[in-house]
C-alpha cells in the first residue's frame, strides 16, 4: 500500500523534504520563546531593568517573526507536496484503469472508481499534508518542550510523564475502533455515488414513469445510511477532545498548585513558572494535534486501501512480449469456444461455439434476450478472453496479437451508443484522429448520417452535448456507425446498432456496406430479420448455443426458432414497424 503512495510523490520530493525541515525550524523558535520570556520577567520586569526589557523584547519579536516565516514556508511546501501527490495519484489510477479489461471493470462499479479518484485521493492528500507538517511538528514540539521542562524543574516535568501515557492509551483505543467504521463508510459512499449516477443517467426514464418520489426515497435511504456510519465513527473520534481537555486541565492544576509552592519556597522563579505553563500548552497541544493527525491517517488508511485495490488489480488480458502487430485479414474462427463471466467452465454463457467466417463475409446474429449475442462478438477484439477454446482473427489466436493493433482493426458499434461532449467532427475523429473533412463526409454518407448533419446549424461543427442528448437515438446510432467506419477496419461489428432507424435507412446502410466495404468482415446483431436476411450466413443463438447456421432460405426451411421469429415479424406487416 505504501509503495503506490510514495511512488506518486515523484517530482514533489523536494517539497516533501523541505516541509519537515521548515517545521523543525519553526518549532525550535517556538520552544525558545518561553525561555526568553522567563528571562524577560525575571531579569527585566522584576528587576526593573528597562534596557534588559528592550533587549529581550527585540529578541522575542525577531524569534516570533522567524517562527512565522518558517511556518509559512512549511505550509507552502506541504501544500505543494500534497497537491502534487494527489495529482499523480489520480493520474496513476486513471491510467491504470484504462488498461482494464471488461472483466476488471465489472469487478469495480463505475461509482466506486469515481469515489477512489475523488474522495479517497482527497483523504490521502489531506493526510499526507498533515503527516509531513503536523505529524513532524507535534513530536518535535513534544520532545523539545519536555526537555525544556526538565531543564526548568525535573519534579514538575514528571506530571507530563504520567499524563502522556494516559492520553496515548485512550487515543489508541479510539483509533483501533474507528478504522473499521471508516472502511464501511467509504463503501457506502460508492453506493451513494452509484444511486446518483444511475438517477442522472436515466433521468428521462425517471420522469416519464413519474418515479421521482421512488428515487428520492432510494437516495434518502442510502444518504441516511451514510449519515449513520459517519455519526457512529465521529462519536468515537469526538471522545479524544474531552480526554485531551481532561489531561490539559489536570496538568495545569497540578503545575499551578505545585509550582506556586515552589515559587513561595524560592525553588522556582515567577518567570520559570510562566514558562512551565507555556510548555504545558505546547506539550498538550502537540498531543492534541497528533490525535487529529491520527484521525486523518485512519480515514486515509481506509482510502489508501481502496486505492490499493485498484492499483493492485491487473488486467486479465495480458499481451505477450513477442505479440503480433499485423492483422492479415478479417477472417474469424471460433474453435470450440465456451465463455464464463466468472471464469468457471461449468457456468458458461457461451457453450461449444464452432464458427468459421471468411474475410469479407457478412454474418447476421439473431437470438432472444440473454442468449449471449453481444458476448459472442466481444470475444473478437478481446474485450473478454474465451474461457475454453480459441478465437482466431486472420488465422491467428487473438491472444497472440498486440491488443492495440487488434482493436484498431476491429470496429464496434455497441448497443449503448456513446457520444462525447464536443463537435460532430471531434466525435467522428475518435475513429481516426487524422481523418480529413472529406473522409468524414464520406463515412457519414455511408452511414446515412450526412443528410441530417447538413441540416444542423453548424453542420459538422455542431456541438454534441454530453451523452449525445441533443440528437435522436437514430441519429446517434448513425454517427457511431460513421465513427466506426472511419477506422477502416478489417472487421466491423454492429451490436443491434440500427434498432433506432427505420427499415429504409437500415437497408441503405447495408447496401452501402456491400458496395463500399466489400472486403470488411461484418457482424450484424439485430432483432429484425430484415436487417440480416441478405447476409452470407445467419447465426441463431439459443441459451448460449448455436441453434441454427445458414442462409435466410436455409434457416427458414430448417430452423424452428428462425421460422417463429420470421412469422411473428411478418404477421400483419410488423416487419416494417
Amino acid at each position: 500500500m505504501v509503495n503506490h503512495i510514495t511512488a506518486a510523490i515523484r517530482e514533489n520530493k523536494k517539497d516533501s523534504i523541505l516541509a519537515p525541515v521548515f517545521v523543525c525550524a519553526e518549532v525550535l523558535f517556538e520552544v525558545l520563546i518561553p525561555i526568553v520570556m522567563a528571562s524577560l520577567i525575571d531579569k527585566g520586569i522584576d528587576a526593573g531593568n528597562m534596557s534588559e526589557i528592550l533587549r529581550l523584547g527585540v529578541i522575542l519579536i525577531v524569534m516570533a517573526m522567524c517562527a512565522l516565516a518558517f511556518g509559512i514556508l512549511s505550509g507552502v511546501a506541504a501544500a505543494n507536496a500534497s497537491a502534487g501527490l494527489a495529482r499523480n495519484l489520480r493520474h496513476d489510477i486513471y491510467y491504470h484503469v484504462q488498461d482494464f479489461s471488461f472483466a476488471n471493470i465489472d469487478k469495480f462499479s463505475t461509482a466506486g472508481i469515481v469515489t477512489r479518484l475523488t474522495t479517497d485521493v482527497t483523504n490521502v492528500q489531506n493526510a499526507y499534508q498533515m503527516i509531513i507538517r503536523v505529524a513532524v511538528r507535534s513530536p518535535v514540539m513534544l520532545i523539545f518542550a519536555f526537555i525544556m521542562t526538565i531543564r526548568i524543574s525535573p519534579s514538575l516535568s514528571m506530571i507530563y510523564v504520567c499524563a502522556i501515557p494516559l492520553l496515548g492509551i485512550g487515543l489508541g483505543i479510539i483509533i483501533s475502533h474507528v478504522h473499521g467504521l471508516f472502511t464501511k463508510v467509504f463503501h457506502t459512499y460508492d453506493e451513494l455515488n452509484n444511486v446518483v449516477q444511475e438517477n442522472l443517467n436515466g433521468i428521462r426514464v425517471v420522469k416519464s414513469f413519474v418515479r421521482e418520489e421512488f428515487e428520492k426515497k432510494k437516495f434518502g435511504a442510502i444518504s441516511e445510511k451514510l449519515f449513520r456510519g459517519f455519526l457512529k465513527a465521529e462519536r468515537l473520534i469526538i471522545l479524544n477532545a474531552p480526554l485531551m481537555q481532561f489531561c490539559v486541565y489536570a496538568c495545569l492544576l497540578l503545575i499551578s498548585w505545585i509550582g506556586a509552592r515552589l515559587v513561595v519556597g524560592s525553588s522556582m522563579t515567577a518567570g520559570e513558572l510562566t514558562s512551565m505553563f507555556n510548555y504545558t500548552f505546547q506539550i498538550l497541544m502537540s498531543l492534541m494535534m497528533l490525535s487529529m493527525v491520527m484521525v486523518m491517517v485512519i480515514m486515509a488508511r481506509s482510502s489508501a486501501e481502496r486505492i490499493e485495490e485498484i492499483m493492485e488489480e491487473q488486467s486479465d488480458l495480458t499481451v505477450k512480449p513477442n505479440a503480433i502487430h499485423e492483422v492479415p485479414n478479417g477472417a474469424v474462427d471460433f474453435e470450440n469456444v465456451s465463455f464464463s463471466y466468472v471464469g468457471d467452465p461449468n457456468n458458461t454463457s457461451l457453450k461449444n461455439i464452432d464458427l468459421h467466417i471468411k474475410s469479407g463475409e457478412t454474418v447476421g446474429i439473431l437470438g432472444g434476450t440473454g442468449t449471449s449475442k453481444s458476448t459472442l462478438v466481444q470475444l473478437i477484439p478481446r474485450l473478454y478472453d474465451a474461457t475454453v477454446g480459441q478465437v482466431k482473427v486472420g488465422g491467428i489466436d487473438v491472444r497472440d496479437y498486440d491488443l492495440e493493433s487488434l482493436r484498431n482493426q476491429v470496429a464496434m458499434v455497441l448497443q449503448k451508443n456513446t457520444l462525447f461532449s464536443g463537435t460532430i467532427k471531434e466525435n467522428l475523429r475518435w475513429g481516426n484522429e487524422h481523418a480529413s473533412d472529406e473522409e468524414i463526409v464520406r463515412v457519414c454518407k455511408l452511414a446515412q448520417a450526412d443528410s441530417f448533419v447538413q441540416e444542423m446549424p453548424k453542420k459538422y461543427d455542431t456541438y454534441i452535448e454530453q451523452g449525445g442528448t441533443n440528437v435522436s437515438g437514430g441519429q446517434k446510432q448513425r454517427l457511431c456507425i460513421a465513427r466506426a467506419l472511419l477506422k477502416k477496419p478489417k472487421i466491423l461489428i454492429l451490436d443491434d446498432s440500427t434498432s433506432a432507424v427505420d427499415t429504409k435507412t437500415d437497408a441503405l446502410i447495408r447496401q452501402a456496406f456491400r458496395e463500399e466495404i466489400p472486403d470488411t468482415t461484418k457482424f450484424i446483431i439485430a432483432q429484425r430479420i430484415s436487417s440480416v436476411q441478405d447476409a452470407d450466413h445467419i447465426i441463431v443463438l439459443d441459451d448460449g448455443h448455436i441453434s441454427g447456421y445458414g442462409t435466410h432460405e436455409e434457416l427458414l426451411r430448417d430452423n424452428k426458432i428462425y421460422q417463429e421469429v420470421f412469422a411473428s415479424q411478418n404477421k400483419g406487416g410488423e416487419q416494417d414497424d
